[in-house]
């Protein structure tokens, strides 16, 4: 499909006025493409040739708008660090309209009523990041949202320093936030809350649209996709750095890519955002932040569905969490079905690799190739003894599988990867960009699509984080 033949429509704006504000784009100056998801332009039926034009940079820049497109920035409160912030929205980002029930919004075209002393604009580094993350986590097969294409520009942005402006076509299921529930709940607008609760049920969850006990079952939906959302971000060693109510998808996507890292070293206590000085957001925190939310989020659905009923549900969230956990982990190891023991097995695993400061993405890809020859794994770490009790313990356990170590060891290629953006790589990426050189956003694009397979052109990424660059603390606008 051409993008003149596109036509858009806005399902959200028929939602109360107080839900959304309208809001034209504001063009860039002097833009170009950075890069064309072409998976995502054929999820949105866009043909391949689009994405060479000018057009298509124009419509990415807001410059052109397609039939039927209404932009609007959508309004929403949410705890920050755990503080509740009454107004927030959309301040750098707008939404232009939805094909095939995917939202389309650009982040970094310009103020929106939502900006407060924001210019709504988004730098090149950050856009960078959110560009090539959101690909990156649906190339590991966890819920996300995807981004179309990133243009960059000559126009400069105050940050810390002058930076170039960019801007990323954002694309998801769903936009709505916790934050969106409490706005309405806190202002005490009942009837615009059941509306909202009306448009999630219908936009993520339809087959409850019929059902007698419909938001208490949307609540419930919610609960286990977080659940889930969250033992994923801990088994592949992922943190997002600022899980505020705004930055939680009602849909369970990771939403927001701002101050996130894949660990290093394995660190449970690791803080990525240098804002967060309480470690409120710390990876291992992630799970009981998703508690914390959903308990927020509970709150907001009180006037629509008995909170007593909802609190029974809330007790089921530890469980999901660690059942989904137990399994992941499971698979990350090779095992065949999990045993009662499990749980303190990966506890000594855990305490392992922290002990040792050994990095978590290449401790699993290397274990991957186990087959009894433990050299590879004893380099992994300082300190050999502590890596040998956990072997020791793991051949007793892979003993009770019944598959062989090849099948073992091609399922487990395929559950660890072998790369991951971690900070130090994407900065990379970002310096060159910098200078106008965007191959290596290409060339981890290709990663990020498929972080499974060997690209043995960009093998130096594969190994651990050189210590100059572990550990790196990002700000909100990184």
């Amino acid at each position: 499909m051409k993008l003149n033949e596109m036509k858009l429509t806005n399902p959200y704006l028929n939602l109360p006025e107080e839900c959304h504000t309208r809001v034209k784009p504001t063009p860039l100056k002097r833009t170009y493409l950075i890069h064309a998801n072409e998976d995502v332009a054929k999820m949105l039926d866009i043909d391949s040739d689009e994405l060479k034009t000018d057009a298509f940079v124009e419509f990415i820049n807001g410059a052109l708008a397609l039939e039927g497109s209404d932009p609007f920035a959508m309004c929403y409160a949410g705890h920050q660090f755990g503080h509740f912030v009454p107004r927030l929205g959309d301040g750098r980002a707008i939404n232009i309209g939805t094909v095939k029930n995917l939202h389309l919004q650009l982040k970094g075209a310009g103020q929106t009523h939502y900006s407060r002393s924001g210019d709504g604009r988004a730098v090149l580094r950050s856009s960078i990041r959110e560009y090539l993350m959101s690909e990156a986590m649906y190339g590991l097969g966890i819920e996300t949202t995807r981004a179309l294409a990133l243009i960059g520009s000559e126009q400069q942005v105050i940050r810390e320093d002058w930076e170039k402006g960019a801007i990323a076509l954002r694309v998801s299921p769903s936009w709505i936030r916790f934050g969106t529930f409490e706005y309405f709940a806190h202002k005490k607008k009942y009837k615009e809350l059941e509306a909202l609760a009306d448009y999630a049920i219908a936009e993520s969850y339809p087959h409850l649209a019929d059902e007698s006990n419909k938001y208490l079952h949307f609540f419930t939906e919610v609960v286990g996709k977080t659940a889930r959302l969250m033992a994923e971000w801990q088994a592949v060693g992922f943190n997002h750095g600022v899980m505020n109510t705004d930055n939680m998808s009602i849909a369970g996507l990771t939403i927001d890519y701002g101050p996130y890292a894949f660990l290093d070293d394995y660190d449970f206590q690791y803080i990525c955002n240098h804002t967060d000085q309480h470690g409120r957001y710390s990876f291992g925190n992630q799970p009981g932040i998703g508690e914390w939310n959903l308990r927020a989020l509970m709150q907001a659905l009180s006037p629509l569905v008995n909170i007593e009923k909802m609190e029974k549900v809330l007790g089921h969230y530890g469980r999901l969490y660690t059942e989904r956990y137990l399994y992941l982990m499971g698979q990350k190891l090779g095992l065949d079905k999990l045993q009662d023991g499990d749980l303190e097995f990966f506890k000594h695993l855990l305490g392992m690799l922290q002990g040792l400061t050994v990095d978590y993405t290449l401790f699993f890809r290397t274990l991957s190739h186990y087959d009894g020859e433990r050299r590879a794994l004893l380099k992994l770490g300082l300190y050999h003894q502590p890596m040998n009790d956990w072997l020791d313990s793991y051949d007793k356990r892979l003993e009770e599988n019944s598959s062989g170590t090849r099948e073992r060891q091609e399922k487990m290629l395929k559950t660890n990867p072998k790369y991951v953006l971690k900070n130090y790589i994407l900065q990379e990426a970002i310096d060159a960009a910098d200078k106008g050189d965007f191959t290596m956003v290409d060339g981890l694009f290709q990663i990020a699509q498929d972080p499974y397979a060997e690209h043995e052109a960009f093998e130096r990424w594969a190994g651990a984080t050189p210590d100059a660059f572990k550990n790196k603390k990002l700000s909100c606008s990184s």
